[in-house]
């Protein structure tokens, strides 16, 4: 294998690139995709998109969080 003084410009630059574009793939990857909700949290997404929403409404967060039985 090569060093990095042997390399051209355009080499190390696609080898930055491919180890960039897979640091980034690794970072942006769901480790949650492909798992089920828990049937109370399941609920509790369908009970929060059925609840009329408020135009223009701002909630600040710890209230949001109280609401919905979170601890924050």
């Amino acid at each position: 294998m090569p060093t990095v003084k042997d390399l051209t410009i355009e080499e190390l630059k696609d080898i930055i690139d491919e180890v960039v574009e897979e640091k980034l793939r690794e970072l942006l990857t769901d480790p949650d995709a492909g798992l089920a909700l828990r049937p109370e949290v399941q609920e509790r997404l369908l009970r929060d998109l059925q609840e009329p929403q408020q135009d223009g409404e701002n909630i600040p967060v710890a209230d949001l969080a109280r609401r919905r039985g979170l601890e924050w």
